[in-house]
């Protein structure tokens, strides 16, 4: 949609009286991962049921993207950003697919850590920029990437994070500002040092700050910098092995005051925005936590999935001390359940329902004030894994498979799979949804499902 486009709509949203389109307007960006405070949601425009990359069919372009990464893109006004790391001989290994195998990939050699920008409406490379070269300090598990965190943006800023290689910030034409080396980032296994995964946390920009949770094998800390300039406002410590969430903001905790809601094993909890105090927290649940946390008004939602616990907690955002599951023992526990959590998905709440889609295809679908399961179905044959996250539009949630088949189901109580399609390629990366087109990171591509303009 053009700007003269849009100003047509918001006009014709005034003279009807109607809210959707006004609303549309505002979801034209997708600055960071899963979107807006990680919601997953663009409302206000008509998205598709059904593409076929393979046969071209509402395609509206596809770029090739070097090297590996399961960042996902990002959009701003016309501009869509995302990162990869580029080997410099030879092709990386991918494994995907349902299996437990925690060794890691070595002797890559030398990469090139890139941030991308692309036109939103024809998919043309505007320009790439190279934010380090060198041998990755940290190896990667086998279904991972050098180039896992998602960038992040506002209207003057682009964030590019390759853990342990450093933090970068551009403007939109790709100057660099500034940039900020947090250390050796080495996410892995709990206890076992020689396996080491990559690390995943995507950088979170917040009213002219950046709020980035390192949770890795040795001192995990959470610290927020000023976008400015990247130095650091504050940083706090943290008791916690590795942890590949990324945060989110909740703008009212206990007393009003916006809190940073972080994901964990040893420490599930919320801290105060503007002091880095603890305000919550809450202890167990699977020990090698991805999902980020997501929010529907008041509750928190948090899962996990690994080891003895796969809980989903549903936690006032109000909280304040020490938390524990069962709910007839914590005021601030909503309900919770032990057994239905998610290991690699961040969950999506959807006109008051909460879906849960776990990495062998099995979704959950649950009512947001009381925790009732009003259905549990399977996606797929079972054969493949799920773990790029959910996103919703127009009535519709997008379920990506590893192997690029993409699932369409209907929002709402009952179980209706609208369409299921084909990428053509691997699929791991959460896609981005902007003015009625998806756009999905591949193996190797970025492709617009959408009718072209």
């Amino acid at each position: 949609m053009t700007q003269y486009a849009r100003i047509a709509a918001v006009f014709a949203a005034a003279l009807l009286g109607s809210s959707s389109l006004l609303f549309a307007v505002q979801d034209v960006h997708w600055p960071s991962f899963r979107g807006d405070h990680a919601r997953g949601i663009a409302e206000g425009f008509e998205t598709p049921v059904e593409w076929s990359v393979p046969d071209g069919k509402n395609i509206a372009w596809r770029t090739r993207i070097p090297g590996l990464g399961h960042s996902s893109p990002i959009v701003w006004g016309d501009r869509i950003f995302v990162t990869s790391a580029v080997r410099s001989t030879g092709s990386a290994e991918l494994k995907v697919g349902l299996y437990g195998a925690g060794d890691s990939v070595d002797e890559e050699g030398e990469h090139a850590f890139r941030l991308y920008c692309l036109d939103k409406q024809s998919g043309k490379i505007l320009w790439e920029r190279t934010a380090h070269e060198g041998i990755p300090m940290v190896k990667r598990h086998p279904k991972s990437t050098h180039a896992n965190p998602t960038p992040a943006a506002d209207a003057d800023h682009v964030l590019a994070f390759f853990g342990s290689e450093g933090l970068y910030c551009y403007d939109h034409d790709g100057e660099l500002l500034w940039q900020k080396d947090l250390g050796k980032l080495d996410a892995g296994a709990p206890g076992q040092r020689q396996y080491q995964w990559g690390y995943a946390s995507s950088p979170l920009i917040h009213e002219g700050q950046v709020i980035v949770q390192c949770d890795v094998q040795d001192q995990s800390f959470l610290v927020v910098l000023a976008l400015a300039d990247g130095s650091e406002v504050w940083r706090v410590n943290r008791d916690e092995d590795s942890t590949w969430s990324t945060p989110n903001v909740h703008p009212s905790g206990a007393g009003g005051r916006p809190q940073i809601v972080v994901n964990g094993y040893k420490h599930i909890g919320g801290y105060d925005l503007v002091t880095g105090e603890e305000v919550w927290k809450l202890v167990g649940g699977g020990d090698i936590p991805v999902p980020t946390p997501v929010f529907e008004e008041d509750l928190i939602f948090i899962t996990s999935a690994h080891g003895r616990l796969a809980p989903i907690y549903a936690i006032l955002a109000g909280a304040e001390g020490e938390l524990t599951m069962n709910p007839g023992d914590c005021e601030y526990m909503a309900w919770s359940h032990a057994r239905r959590g998610i290991y690699m998905q961040t969950p999506l709440v959807y006109d008051g329902i909460l879906y849960c889609c776990n990495d062998g295809g099995i979704l959950g679908c649950y009512d947001i004030a009381s925790g009732e399961e009003l259905y549990r179905e399977r996606l797929g044959d079972g054969n493949t894994g799920f773990s790029a996250s959910a996103v919703a539009a127009d009535g519709k949630l997008y379920f990506s498979a590893e192997d690029g088949g993409i699932h369409v189901v209907q929002a709402g109580p009952e179980f209706v799979v609208l369409a299921v399609n084909d990428l053509g390629e691997t699929n791991m990366a959460t896609p981005a949804i902007s003015e009625g087109r998806l756009y999905f990171r591949t193996r190797g591509h970025i492709v617009a499902v959408g009718a072209e303009e």
